[in-house]
């Protein structure tokens, strides 16, 4: 069968067993907070668990700065054992261009929104007729389910939805060979991923829950709920007709009810109820489970170094390292590419320094010879080469462990002979006589 211009293997594979949610397979993204709850409706979903603000904010964060890294470079490994980048026919043009309707970044933006909220991306590969991948489409992840055949073998069971999925592989079996599948946290089963909202969705809930009962009681004009106490009873109709009264007010208003009643508090303020530092213990475990600093969340909690780019270091460590180094040797596996050849990210686009860190970066650099001063200019301010850069500089009276090594294996106290007075021939002297006069 023809699929997006190349041969595909699609076909009924009888006995196939889908991997869904029990002991031999994987869990649900975003689980019950207790038995029974989605037939109560309170079940955690994704969108309702991702409309928190901190969880929003972290799949945001990392995801646009995944996307600002694209493309990945195509480097190739020289005779020296150095990654140097390069191009190449071949590879180059889908790393470029993943595919026709999105660019480099969004491709790697839609890559790790799925990865982040379901644990799993999947992408489709498209092949021309050298078997060469062309382009790579990013599927729906609700809509693909794996299956393992009866000889082990794993094949990628598609739904009809989404871009670059033809209705003619509605719920045929592609083999895994034609699907990359990123996936991490694989606690449950090797082939099945499991996002972070696993663990913070019920606090992603409980922060939503704070800031709806915030809502509800600020539009009740900021006070808790309480009672009308009387110092005698009083009958149903008078308690109803005061109730009535009472309520028909609203908020902000002054009542009059007579009778010699006080009201009561019989809820907790937002004071007492410790609300902001609930919802500061809600964002510090939302950004610990999706591993980002919690200063990159709350810029009021700022780390104790004064500069950023130490946190840009943690941040990188800490969340970011994993998720590249993972796109980085799925496309390794994904294009076929043979050695040398691999896929880097350009981390300068993340970690940038400020101007008088680049400047005393670049001076070290060149100080030291690790880095020519062209070099040095093209890493840290983007300029050109000038000429006479091409070099690295050390200062003259730098030795070689080698020459120190073997000034050393003699007596390094020795005083020096002494030297050699010369003693000219009278030829010589009248020669030098001679030559003096001329010049005179």
């Amino acid at each position: 069968m023809q699929i997006l211009g190349y041969e595909l293997s699609l076909r009924k594979v009888a006995g196939l067993r889908p991997l869904s949610s029990g002991r031999d397979g994987w869990w649900p993204v975003v689980r019950e907070p207790y038995t029974g709850a989605w037939q109560q409706n309170n079940e955690l979903l994704t969108e309702t668990v991702l409309s928190n603000p901190t969880v929003f904010r972290c799949c945001s964060l990392i995801a646009a700065d995944i996307g600002k890294l694209a493309p990945p470079r195509l480097v190739a490994l020289d005779a020296n054992g150095v990654w140097y980048e390069t191009t190449s026919p071949a590879f180059s043009p889908v790393l470029r261009k993943p595919n026709r309707y999105a660019t480099a970044q969004q491709f790697y933006e839609s890559w790790m929104w799925s990865k982040l909220l379901f644990g799993n991306t999947y992408i489709l590969k498209e092949r021309d007729a050298r078997g060469l991948v062309t382009a790579l489409y990013i599927l729906d992840p609700t809509r693909v389910t794996v299956a393992v055949a009866p000889d082990q073998s794993v094949y990628y069971q598609l739904k009809t939805g989404g871009l670059g999925l033809p209705q003619e592989m509605a719920d045929l079996a592609v083999p895994a060979r034609d699907i990359l599948h990123d996936r991490w946290n694989c606690a449950f089963h090797p082939l099945m991923g499991l996002s972070p909202l696993y663990a913070c969705g019920a606090v992603a809930q409980q922060g939503l829950n704070i800031q709806t009962s915030s809502s509800t009681f600020f539009a009740a004009g900021g006070r808790p709920s309480g009672l009308l106490v009387a110092p005698t009873e009083i009958d149903p109709l008078t308690a109803a007709r005061l109730s009535e009264t009472w309520h028909n007010l609203g908020p902000g208003k002054t009542a009059i009810v007579g009778y010699g009643m006080k009201y009561q508090d019989i809820g907790s303020t937002a004071v007492d109820a410790q609300l902001i530092e609930q919802q500061g213990w809600t964002a510090k475990t939302i950004a610990g489970c999706f591993g980002v600093p919690i200063s990159m969340v709350d810029s009021s909690q700022q780390p104790p170094y004064a500069n950023s780019e130490a946190s840009t270091l943690q941040y990188h460590a800490q969340c970011l390292q994993p998720l590249l180094v993972a796109i980085e040797n799925s496309l390794d596996a994904a294009l076929d590419l043979p050695a040398p050849y691999g896929t880097e990210f350009d981390l300068d686009m993340l970690i940038w320094m400020d101007t008088p860190t680049r400047t005393q970066a670049a001076r070290d650099a060149i100080g030291s010879g690790a880095m020519s001063p062209n070099e040095a200019r093209l890493k840290y301010f983007g300029l050109g080469p000038v000429e006479g850069g091409d070099t690295p500089y050390l200062q003259q009276q730098m030795f070689s462990l080698a020459a120190l090594a073997e000034r050393d294996a003699g007596d390094p106290f020795a005083k020096p002979a002494p030297r050699a007075v010369p003693n000219p021939s009278e030829e010589e002297i009248a020669e030098a006589v001679g030559a003096l006069a001329e010049d005179t």
